[in-house]
């Protein structure tokens, strides 16, 4: 199975690695492209080397676009030249599933491709879907992940380890994704038990 995951800079730390590992137990390869190849700092952490850049598509079973910083995030939704979401509709047209992980559906929706479709993201972000997309229906209730058709989208940020489960259980069955669960002890059990606010408005920064 082959994934592939376009990254820029600042993006969310754990909306790749958290899933990354989760495929890599099961077996999985990995392509991380970059909209800059070199050196990507994760939002507000260290950075990384991605050795590719955004060039042709590559056939695969899943596109998984990661959140990020919001100023990057209106930076790529409002770029003229829309270098990086003409490559996820260049790459979702090759991909099995569509994927997103917390504001990486505002990517998503930016290029289109989650027109038709219920989708859930982070739940800050919720309000700038509705405003700005229309045509995106939002999935009730916050779920963790949210699947519609081939097109999987998840909530914020630790959501991608469950999305990536069910990802797995879509790809490989749901003993391979058992086999990961076990493997990475992922048993969560949080010692807080807070609810999900409403959001009224998104940090999303406004476009001059």
């Amino acid at each position: 199975m082959k994934i592939v995951m376009p990254v820029y800079e600042d993006v969310d730390m754990l909306d790749i690695c958290g899933p990354y590992e989760m495929f890599r137990w099961a077996g999985f390869d990995v392509d991380l492209v970059a909209e800059a190849p070199g050196q990507v700092r994760f939002n507000r952490g260290f950075t990384f080397d991605v050795a590719d850049g955004l060039g042709a598509a590559l056939s695969c079973d899943a596109l998984w676009v990661p959140g990020g910083n919001p100023a990057s995030l209106s930076r790529i939704i409002h770029d003229h030249e829309r270098t990086f979401l003409d490559f996820l509709v260049r790459q979702a047209a090759v991909s099995r599933y569509v994927c997103s992980v917390c504001e990486g559906a505002l990517l998503l929706a930016a290029a289109g491709l989650l027109d038709g479709f219920t989708a859930t993201t982070h739940w800050a972000f919720i309000p700038y879907l509705i405003e700005n997309y229309p045509k995106v229906a939002i999935a009730d209730g916050h779920p963790r992940f949210h699947l519609d058709g081939d097109r999987l989208t998840g909530g914020g940020i630790s959501s991608g380890l469950d999305e990536a489960l069910k990802l797995i259980a879509l790809l490989a069955g749901r003993g391979a994704a058992e086999g990961v669960q076990q493997n990475t002890q992922y048993y969560p059990d949080p010692p807080v038990a807070s609810l999900i606010p409403n959001a009224i408005k998104s940090p999303m920064p406004a476009v001059c």
